[in-house]
């Protein structure tokens, strides 16, 4: 196994946080609900601090900040939804 964790850090960074979260936010600013657009900002918040917990090589602090980053985006999705 690879033990270089920064790629793996910076793909969850970018790709949590930046464009899946991220087009979550925009969706929830154009359709004007801003509880849901908060909760994807915690969303991504969370995705955030969980690549910094790769590179700290914490694995229960990172499987606790996805799981989450998971239940905002969540969170988030109904409230577009409702």
């Amino acid at each position: 196994m690879d033990d270089n964790f920064d790629k793996a850090a910076i793909a969850v960074i970018i790709v949590f946080g930046a464009l899946i979260i991220g087009g979550l936010m925009a969706a929830n600013l154009v359709m004007g609900h801003r509880n849901g657009f908060l909760y994807a900002l915690g969303a991504a918040g969370t995705a955030w601090i969980a690549g910094h917990m790769i590179l700290f090589d914490l694995p229960r602090a990172y499987a606790f900040m996805v799981a989450a980053s998971f239940l905002l985006a969540f969170a988030s999705t109904l409230s577009l939804v409702t």
